[in-house]
């Protein structure tokens, strides 16, 4: 068929209108632009395909009425004008003309509006990362669950309160006690497994949900504490389910460095407390020593302290009543925040790391698999 044009520039053959009517959003091409298209109603709409908060793609997403909803954050545009859902109007992606010729869908190349970004205030945890200056800051988080309402004696949580009590009273630090329990969070939706870049910083969660209060955790360790103490109870053989919940959610931390070499945890020192009735200390100390040291913190010499009856010992009285007995383990916890507090002093003032060789990094092919795949490539 001929080369068709519009006022402005070409229309671009997209598919069989019979074809593209069957599905109501669908992403297509008009040479180097993602288009969203959609059917509805006897009639196609195209929109530009890339969404205005960071850059979803508009096409993978659904129709929702009228307005194509992005597949990672939820963000709606018209799916003829491009135009924001009721009340966002004015943020709008670019839409382009439609006509059928044929039995054929074509899209102009060029588009027929601008495309629009409101502004919108920086989320408060994209300020720039600079400790503030005065004592060095500790901050203990508590994996423990409990009804608050009707509190237990919590061995881990109790060596990390005394822990704290040593770095304020002795020590001259600033601390604070986080108990991740008495915090709404939300549990990690899964938008890395729609795309790495879904998973942004601050979380996307925390961004569209300001009654979230994972923005307490990610203040804490970003922007506040010199010194991360996390207490967790053994359960079957693992660290806490909410401790794992919080792990979950700061994925979108370790995801920058990932994806864009954004190193957000700088010159900070993290200790682990691990108590319960049954032994597994070394493989729970392992997986936290892993996480953390991959968000970015240092440990000191001996980073953890434990106590376990074991296996055997089925008699949780008898462990409560022995770690509150027991001044060795406090005197544990005192050296363990000193040690950690010893070295967040000594990282203070440092060149922090600003990136990482990317080398043996996630996410990251080296240069001969590269090489290897272009040559492949060309013999195909």
């Amino acid at each position: 068929m001929s080369d068709p044009k519009r006022e402005g520039g070409e229309w671009v053959d997209v598919g069989s209108a019979e074809e593209l009517s069957r599905q109501p959003l669908t992403e297509v091409h008009v040479g180097r632009l993602k288009i969203a298209l959609s059917f509805a109603d006897g009639a196609f709409g195209a929109i530009s395909g890339v969404c205005n908060h960071v850059g979803g793609p508009l096409g993978e997403g659904r129709l929702d009425g009228d307005y194509v909803e992005c597949p990672w954050h939820y963000w709606k545009f018209h799916r003829v004008t491009g135009e924001g859902e009721p009340g966002f109007e004015a943020d709008r992606v670019p839409r382009h003309d439609v006509r059928l010729e044929g039995g054929r869908v074509l899209v102009a190349r060029a588009p027929a509006t601008k495309r629009h970004k409101t502004p919108h205030e920086p989320h408060p945890l994209l300020r720039p990362l600079v400790r503030a200056p005065g004592a060095l800051r500790v901050v203990g988080l508590s994996a423990t669950v409990m009804d608050r309402a009707h509190p237990r004696y919590s061995t881990s949580e109790a060596l990390l309160e005394h822990a704290l009590g040593h770095a304020r009273d002795s020590l001259g630090c600033e601390v604070q006690l986080i108990r991740l329990d008495s915090l709404r969070v939300r549990p990690c939706e899964g938008f890395y497994s729609r795309s790495a870049h879904a998973c942004t910083w601050p979380c996307s969660i925390t961004q569209m949900d300001p009654k979230d209060e994972m923005q307490v955790v990610y203040e804490a360790l970003v922007h506040w504490a010199d010194v991360v103490l996390l207490a967790t109870p053994i359960r079957w053989g693992n660290a806490s389910a909410l401790y794992y919940k919080m792990a979950e959610r700061l994925n979108c931390v370790q995801n920058q460095v990932t994806i864009r070499n954004n190193v957000l945890i700088r010159n900070k020192c993290a200790g682990f407390i691990i108590t319960g009735g049954q032994d597994n200390i070394q493989a729970v100390a392992g997986q936290l020593l892993g996480f953390f040291g991959e968000l970015g913190f240092h440990a000191p010499q001996f980073p953890y302290i434990a106590h376990s009856r074991g296996w055997t010992a089925e008699d949780m009285e008898r462990n409560v009543s022995e770690v509150q007995q027991s001044e060795e383990l406090r005197e544990g916890a005192r050296e363990l925040v000193g040690r950690c507090v010893e070295l967040a002093r000594s990282l203070i003032g440092c060149a922090p790391c600003e990136r990482t060789p990317r080398g043996g990094r996630k996410a990251h092919r080296l240069e001969s698999e590269r090489a290897g795949a272009a040559l492949r490539a060309l013999e195909t």
